[in-house]
């Protein structure tokens, strides 16, 4: 899932910021809620995660979820709040906020509802128009494999494939357009948003160990190298 992840410079939000990561998600940054809505207009996202922890920051929350929520393309916003009455999240929620947690809350009911609203509401703009399935993506030309975040498996007719975190994301990024290529840009910002610069050398390891993994198990699926553009997944 492509996360924008909205939150000011504090151990809970950097805490939070690491719990989405390591749970899979490819992450991208803002330290304020202006520098979000503008992150927000640069790229589609699947869920758009915004923390204000101070109780005097929540009339600006009320105005920017709003504005997330108008350029968000139909990502899934998810508001997290420091301590705050009932009516507060409720305010929250009808400025456009899909989900609204306060302290103390619960990652794991928190990362369980942002799959959730990803099933419903089709991941956003960013993901692929047919929809998610399964935690991973379908295809109108035709079944597809699907992604297990829970195990971080590559699933296809049953079979499993176990992958790395940095393989998880890069199919992930392959997977949204099936028998289509992906610039090799555009999979480094997905599959490497923590670094500023990636050696073009460490895309082609990782598609490499992805690719044994793949073969040994589903032969049917193919990482197809495109001639000085990038890769694509290949069904068939």
């Amino acid at each position: 899932m492509r996360v924008l992840f909205v939150g000011p410079s504090h151990p809970e939000a950097a805490w939070l910021f690491k719990a989405l990561q390591e749970s899979a998600h490819s992450l991208q940054r803002a330290d304020d809620l202006r520098d979000g809505v503008f992150l927000a207009g640069q790229e589609p996202f699947d869920a758009i995660v915004l923390m204000v922890l101070e109780a005097g920051a929540y009339s600006s929350l009320l105005e920017f979820v709003t504005e997330f929520a108008a350029i968000g393309s139909g990502a899934a916003i998810v508001a997290v709040m420091g301590s705050a009455s009932a009516q507060e999240r409720t305010r929250v929620l009808r400025a456009g906020a899909d989900a609204c947690f306060c302290q103390p809350y619960s990652f794991i009911e928190m990362h369980e509802r942002m799959q959730a609203l990803q099933r419903i509401g089709g991941g956003g703009a960013a993901a692929p128009s047919a929809g998610v399935v399964a935690g991973g993506f379908s295809s109108s030309s035709g079944e597809v494999p699907v992604l297990d975040a829970a195990t971080r498996e590559l699933v296809f007719r049953g079979r499993r494939v176990a992958v790395t975190r940095r393989e998880f994301l890069l199919i992930e990024c392959l997977l949204r357009q099936v028998n289509a290529p992906v610039a090799r840009d555009q999979l480094i910002r997905y599959a490497w948003p923590e670094k500023d610069d990636v050696d073009p050398s460490s895309v082609n390891l990782v598609v490499s160990r992805l690719r044994r993994k793949i073969d040994a198990v589903v032969p049917e699926v193919r990482i197809e190298t495109v001639s000085r553009f990038g890769y694509q997944v290949c069904v068939g």
